[in-house]
């Protein structure tokens, strides 16, 4: 009944997407700003909706006090794609740093160039950090949130992070608040598995850190703040659900904080 409910609901996501991008695409081309995140958050909110009603995945995201007014960075854990669309009904007008590659998607990349979507290039090397500074710079004068990722790709409940420069070097050049944000996505919504499991999906937005930190200060409050927490909810995911899949690493981070 799970596979099944996860093949529906999968059906369900991408006609959604779909239906908002090819519905509304008059409005987005021509309208104001107002009405282009309007559909945005549409998309995400009826996403969560789906996602609650056709497999029993809900959400709860909480911490929304410690987004500052105006412009910051909101670093996220990234587990699934569960937190691309959770996310977006939280803050105002947030912009992602995402691969260069998505942009070319039909009318997905229009799209992201609509709500100003900073893309990377990842095999760029050093050169990737440089060609998204002039669009963080952009969103920051806008006053916009940006969303990055640390880790740069998924990664697996529980597995080792492994940190990317862009945090850091966004958190230099743009002088702005940094946001942490824990999550257990992937307990539920499985990065290599078709698969959405019951349960509650959780995510917080923890307190900001203040621009000027050196390197491995910002890294070090950084990690702390995202890794502790994030295991925190797995863990209470696990408390929650008895009968969730339990990976081996999984296993070994629930016994190191039992």
């Amino acid at each position: 009944m799970t596979a099944f409910r996860s093949l529906v609901f999968a059906a369900l996501f991408y006609l959604n997407l779909l239906g908002h991008m090819v519905i509304f695409a008059p409005a987005v081309l021509f309208g104001p700003d107002r009405v282009v995140w309007w559909v945005t958050k549409s998309w995400a909110r009826r996403s969560l909706w789906l996602l609650k009603v056709v497999t029993g995945t809900r959400a709860s995201i909480t911490g929304q006090e410690n987004i500052p007014v105006g412009a910051a960075l909101i670093a996220a854990k990234h587990q699934s794609f569960w937190e691309v669309f959770a996310l977006v009904p939280e803050l105002d007008r947030p912009t992602f740093v995402l691969k260069k590659e998505l942009m070319n998607i039909p009318l997905f990349g229009w799209y992201s160039r609509r709500l100003g979507m900073i893309p990377v290039d990842r095999d760029g090397r050093g050169a990737a950090l440089n060609s998204i500074l002039a669009g963080a710079q952009k969103a920051v004068a806008a006053g916009r949130q940006i969303i990055i990722f640390p880790e740069g790709t998924r990664t697996a409940p529980g597995a080792e992070p492994e940190y990317r420069p862009g945090v850091h070097f966004l958190y230099t050049r743009l002088g702005v608040p940094l946001v942490p944000v824990a999550l257990n996505s992937g307990v539920y919504w499985p990065r290599d598995s078709f698969v959405r499991r019951q349960g509650t999906v959780r995510a917080e937005f923890m307190p900001a850190i203040p621009p000027g930190l050196d390197r491995h200060a910002l890294l070090r409050q950084v990690k702390a703040a995202i890794e502790g927490r994030s295991l925190g909810l797995l863990r209470s995911a696990y408390a929650e659900r008895d009968d969730l899949p339990v990976t081996p690493v999984i296993a070994e981070r629930l016994r190191e904080t039992a």
